[in-house]
């Protein structure tokens, strides 16, 4: 069972990256800007987040089974700084956001995404910009059934 919550969320300067692909990249992509957040003497503010494009569940498993999916992943930090061909740097505003959080493998989210999407439409609120997906803990560090994501959608 999910407890959707309906808050707002804080305002980030983040650094991103952003690919076509496999949702798997998100594994990767989370190191890349970590290391450059270390290299550049930035403070890391927060859990790293993934920034889901795709609308629908059903757009997201499509693109992902064709590997084509817009995968952004960013990662909030102090302030702002330098980009690259490949790491940006923007604000993400506060925003009204409907969010559960989910405990355990990351394959194993499909349940709370649909509480999530079966909450918004019974609250009748409309759905404003892409899916985040907050990465509140390591798996490196905690066994797969402790995982902990957050996930939020703005809403209205």
């Amino acid at each position: 069972m999910y407890t959707v919550t309906e808050k707002q969320s804080p305002r980030h300067t983040v650094l991103c990256t952003r690919r076509r692909g496999p949702y798997r990249l998100i594994a990767e992509m989370i190191p890349e800007l970590c290391c450059y957040a270390e290299e550049k003497g930035l403070d890391i503010t927060g859990p790293p987040m993934f920034i889901c494009h795709e609308m629908t569940p059903e757009e997201a498993m499509k693109a992902d089974e064709n590997e084509c999916a817009d995968v952004e992943v960013v990662l909030p930090i102090s302030g702002p700084t330098e980009e690259n061909e490949e790491i940006t740097c923007f604000e993400i505003p506060t925003e009204t956001v409907a969010c559960v959080v989910h405990r355990g493998p990351y394959d194993s989210v499909t349940p709370a995404y649909e509480a999530l999407f079966a909450w918004i439409e019974k609250h009748e609120k409309e759905i404003t910009g892409p899916i985040r997906e907050i990465y509140l803990n390591d798996p490196e560090e905690v066994p797969p059934e402790e995982i902990l994501t957050q996930i939020c959608i703005p809403v209205r």
